[in-house]
């Protein structure tokens, strides 16, 4: 039975209020969702790279954009390690909006299976290890911690899930995400992908607190920005069999909390920049060009005049109070002027 050892400290129980309060706070906004397109796939882009980064990606933010916008022919590990997670993002949003309320063994499994495709054999994509794994410290070189046997992985992890499951009403949702997301790396129940399906599964958990910003939201970010001190945080050092009765989740919990508060304050901030006060005021046929832009990179005002009736001089203020609202960025001259969804 996992029964996780912390405490409710000033700290801890400041941060868990202030995340309730910016939470109410990003709820309360309202934006169009053709605005919200773009940033939903900024954030998922920046996730990523921050994630598949902390386990050792050597790519670069903008070589990560480039990927996920046209798929190389020829695929690398460390660009199909971008790939899988960016598409196991977009699938955890959809596990998500299908009201399943608890995480389940095959849905971890089914995470793990999204980020190793192509880079594990198939007996160890989606599967429990079945062989003994160690975690060394890359820059000395040297075995820093020993996870529980083969043996105890499944029943561990069976143990994690239940506690989960069962105390969804009880333990406060942030507090029970950050218990399951330190465990997961303790247990290390894969060969391979520990890090990055603790991750995906704690977002899951996450979203279920109401944010509603959640396809906004990139936390893996934060951990990136220090990934040493993550390390440090969220792992252990020693044999799992001796230090796990000793194991203290409250500076994991402490600092768990405040990287969501970090995460929380850029969305807040990048939200800010649009000025959605005004965006209740657009016409349907300037919705019609945001729609349109959607599906294609950019469009000009002849391309505009093929899908309304309206005269040439109303088309040029459509265009106008777009740009007034900060939503389209026009490029080009003349004859050539064409215009671009505006980028954060």
């Amino acid at each position: 039975m996992f029964k996780p050892k912390y405490t409710i400290t000033n700290r801890l129980l400041a941060n868990i209020k202030r995340i309730n309060t910016l939470v109410v706070e990003l709820n309360h906004k309202r934006f169009l969702h053709v605005v919200l397109v773009d940033l939903e796939r900024a954030a998922r882009e920046i996730s990523s790279h921050a994630s598949t980064s902390i386990e050792g990606n050597p790519l670069p933010l903008t070589e990560v954009k480039k990927i996920l916008k046209s798929t190389p022919a020829h695929i690398r590990d460390s660009e199909r390690e971008v790939l899988n997670y960016n598409q196991a993002l977009q699938d955890l949003d959809k596990l998500i909006k299908g009201d399943r309320e608890t995480l389940t063994l095959r849905s971890l499994l089914g995470i793990q299976k999204q980020v190793t495709a192509g880079l594990l054999p198939d007996f160890e994509s989606g599967h429990l290890r079945q062989k003994p794994v160690v975690v060394n410290d890359p820059r000395e070189r040297k075995i820093v911690y020993l996870p529980p046997d083969t043996n105890d992985v499944s029943k561990l992890l069976s143990d994690l899930l239940a506690f989960t499951a069962d105390n969804q009403d009880i333990i406060d949702p942030l507090i029970l995400a950050g218990l399951f997301h330190k465990e997961m790396v303790i247990i290390h129940p894969f060969m391979d992908g520990n890090g990055r399906t603790a991750r995906l599964a704690t977002k899951f958990l996450l979203a279920q607190m109401g944010l509603d910003t959640f396809n906004l939201f990139s936390f893996e970010n934060y951990y990136n920005k220090n990934v040493t001190k993550y390390f440090l945080t969220v792992g252990e050092l020693g044999d799992y069999y001796e230090i796990a009765d000793q194991i203290d989740f409250t500076p994991w919990l402490e600092y768990f909390t405040e990287g969501i508060i970090d995460e929380l304050l850029r969305v807040q901030k990048t939200l800010s920049e649009i000025p959605h006060h005004a965006l209740n005021t657009l016409s349907q046929h300037q919705v019609k060009i945001l729609e349109y832009l959607q599906n294609n990179e950019s469009i000009t005002d002849r391309q505009y005049s093929q899908i309304t009736k309206r005269a040439k001089a109303t088309r040029t203020q459509d265009f106008k109070k777009l740009l007034e609202l900060g939503l389209l960025r026009r490029k080009g001259k003349g004859k050539n002027t064409y215009y671009e969804i505006y980028k954060l």
